[in-house]
C-alpha cells in the first residue's frame, strides 16, 4: 500500500490520500501509542473487533460489506494522531453503498479499555493500564479478544514502499511511501460532509414554503460561504421515531397519547416510516421504524401506563441510537419527543432519581445527531403544597430544558397546555416536517479540532426565514 503525504507547514497537519484498495481488512495502518497515550475509537457503520497484543502501537484496517468484497471510492479511516491523544473514526459519504463498514483493529495490551455500544458500557482492565483506550459503536457491536500474537517482525511501526529512508530535514516536499501514521498527522480518507435538515418558513402567514431548489439557498460557514454538493428537496421521506413519556400517566391520559400518536400516523406521508418508543423508568420500543400503518395502530393500541421515574435523558439517548442503528442512510430522520421535561435529576423534581446521562451530555448528542429533532412539552404543572412536592421552577426548567434541545436539534418547539391538544401539535410537526429541505457541502475549513462551527443559511424568497441546527463541533 502506497501513501501520498503533503505537509501543509501553515497548520502542521500532513493530509495522507488513500488508494480504493484500502478498503480491505489486509491493509492495516500502524500508529504508536505512547505510555500515558489515550485512544478513542468510534464506528457508528458496523462492528469493531479489537485484539490486545503485546506490541506499544496499533494497527488498524476495515473491511466493506459482508464478505468484505465491496469496495468504497475512498477509504473510510479517519486518524487524527496528535501525540498522545489519537482518535480512529469512520466516515461515509451520502454516495458510497449502504453496506456495514466493519473496523479491526490491535491495541497494547497494557490499557484500560471502556467499550461502549447500544447494548451497554463496560469497562475492562489489561495489564498495568498506563494507556486508556474508549471504544464506541451505535449500531453495531464491539468484540474484544484475547492477546494476538505479538508481531514477530518489530514493535515499532515501519515504513513500508521502496523507499523507507527518512527524508533529511529541508528536503522540498514529496511523495513518501508507508502506512506509518506519526505525530501531529491527520489521515482524512473520505470527504467528510455536514449535512443539514432546513425547514423554510414564510414570515408573513408561519407556514412552510415548498417548491424551493438548490439555487434558492446560500449556506455560510463562520462568515464564509459554502458549495452546496448535495440537495434533498422537501418531498423527500423521512424515518420519524415518536418518543413518548409516559410517567405518572393514569389509564385516561394514555388513552389519549395513544389517540394522539395514531393521529401522527394518518397524518405522516405514506412514504415516510414511523417508530414508536415510550419512556418512564426505562425506555420501550413500541414498534420499530415501520410503514406498515395497519401495524402501527395495532402497537400503538399496546401502549399502556409505566412505571419508574421520568428518565427522559437516557431516553432521548436511547432513541437517537435506536434512529442510528435502523434508519436508512437514503433516509432523512427525526425524532419528536413529547414530555413535560421533569427529568428526576432536576433540582426540585419529587422523589425522583433521574437519568445517568446529564442534561448537558444530552444536548451535546443532540447536537451532533444527524437529524432533527422536535420537543413538545406538555404542561403538567400543579401547585406545590409542601417542599417534597415538584417546585414551580422545576417545571421552568424542564419547559426551558425542552426548548434548548429542540434549538439545539434543528427542529421546532411546541407548548402544549392541554393533553387535547397534543393531536394538533403532532399534525404541525408533520406538516414541518414536510417543508423541511436537506443540504449538504464539503467545509473549506477541514480542521477537526473540536471547535464549534456557525452555520448561517440565506433562501432567495421574500419574506423566507430558514430554521435548523445553527452549527457543529468539527470532530
Amino acid at each position: 500500500m502506497f501513501l501520498k503525504v503533503q505537509k501543509v507547514f501553515l497548520g502542521l497537519i500532513v493530509l495522507v490520500a488513500f488508494s480504493p484498495a484500502t478498503a480491505h481488512a489486509d491493509d492495516e495502518i500502524r500508529i504508536d501509542l505512547p505510555a500515558g497515550g489515550e485512544l478513542k475509537v468510534r464506528n457508528d457503520f458496523g462492528n469493531i473487533n479489537a485484539e490486545t497484543w503485546h506490541n506499544n502501537y496499533v494497527a488498524v484496517s476495515a473491511s466493506i460489506g459482508g464478505d468484505g468484497s465491496t469496495r468504497l471510492t475512498r477509504s473510510p479511516i479517519l486518524i487524527d494522531n496528535r501525540g498522545k491523544s489519537i482518535t480512529i473514526s469512520v466516515v461515509r459519504r451520502p454516495i458510497d453503498p449502504v453496506v456495514a463498514i466493519h473496523l479491526k483493529i490491535k491495541i497494547p495490551d497494557n490499557a484500560d479499555i471502556t467499550t461502549r455500544s447500544s447494548k451497554g458500557t463496560s469497562q475492562t482492565r489489561v495489564g498495568n493500564g498506563d494507556r486508556k483506550i474508549d471504544i464506541q459503536t451505535r449500531s453495531g457491536e464491539i468484540l474484544l479478544a484475547a492477546q494476538a500474537v505479538e508481531d514477530p517482525i518489530s514493535k515499532q511501526p515501519e515504513l513500508q514502499g521502496a523507499n523507507n529512508a527518512k527524508t533529511p530535514a529541508g528536503t522540498t516536499d514529496g511523495p513518501v511511501s508507508g502506512d506509518e501514521v506519526s505525530e501531529g498527522d491527520v489521515i482524512r480518507v473520505d470527504s467528510q460532509l455536514v449535512t443539514l435538515n432546513i425547514s423554510v418558513i414564510d414570515r408573513g402567514t408561519n407556514r412552510g414554503l415548498p417548491g424551493l431548489g438548490q439555487s434558492d439557498f446560500k449556506l455560510f460557514e463562520d462568515g464564509q460561504a459554502q458549495r452546496i454538493v448535495q440537495f434533498d428537496s422537501s418531498s423527500a421521506p423521512f424515518d420519524l421515531m415518536l418518543l413518548i413519556d409516559l410517567s405518572g400517566s393514569t389509564r385516561e391520559v394514555v388513552k389519549l397519547i395513544r389517540a394522539a400518536a395514531i393521529r401522527f400516523v394518518e397524518a405522516a406521508r405514506p412514504a415516510d416510516r414511523i417508530g414508536v418508543i415510550t419512556f418512564a423508568g426505562q425506555p420501550v420500543v413500541v414498534s420499530t421504524l415501520t410503514a406498515d400503518r395497519e401495524l402501527l395502530r395495532q402497537r400503538i393500541e399496546t401502549i399502556d401506563t409505566a412505571r419508574g421515574d421520568t428518565k427522559l435523558y437516557d431516553a432521548t439517548n436511547f432513541a437517537m441510537d435506536e434512529v442510528v442503528k435502523e434508519s436508512k442512510k437514503s433516509r432523512r430522520t427525526a425524532i419528536v419527543v413529547m414530555s413535560d421535561g421533569l427529568d428526576g435529576t432536576i433540582p426540585g423534581v419529587s422523589g425522583q432519581q433521574g437519568s445517568r446521562s446529564t442534561y448537558q451530555e444530552t444536548l451535546r448528542n443532540v447536537q451532533e445527531f444527524d437529524g432533527v429533532l422536535y420537543t413538545l412539552w406538555l404542561n403538567t404543572e400543579y401547585e406545590a403544597m409542601s417542599p417534597l412536592d415538584t417546585q414551580p421552577e422545576a417545571f421552568d426548567a424542564g419547559h426551558d430544558r425542552l426548548k434548548e434541545m429542540a434549538d439545539a436539534g434543528g427542529g421546532v418547539f411546541y407548548e402544549v397546555e392541554r393533553l387535547t391538544d397534543l393531536a394538533g401539535a403532532y399534525e404541525q410537526v408533520v406538516a414541518d416536517l414536510g417543508t423541511m429541505y436537506s443540504l449538504a457541502y464539503q467545509p473549506s475549513n477541514n480542521a477537526r479540532d473540536g471547535r464549534w462551527r456557525a452555520i448561517r443559511i440565506n433562501v432567495n424568497r421574500t419574506n423566507a426565514v430558514p430554521r435548523g441546527k445553527r452549527g457543529y463541533y468539527a470532530n
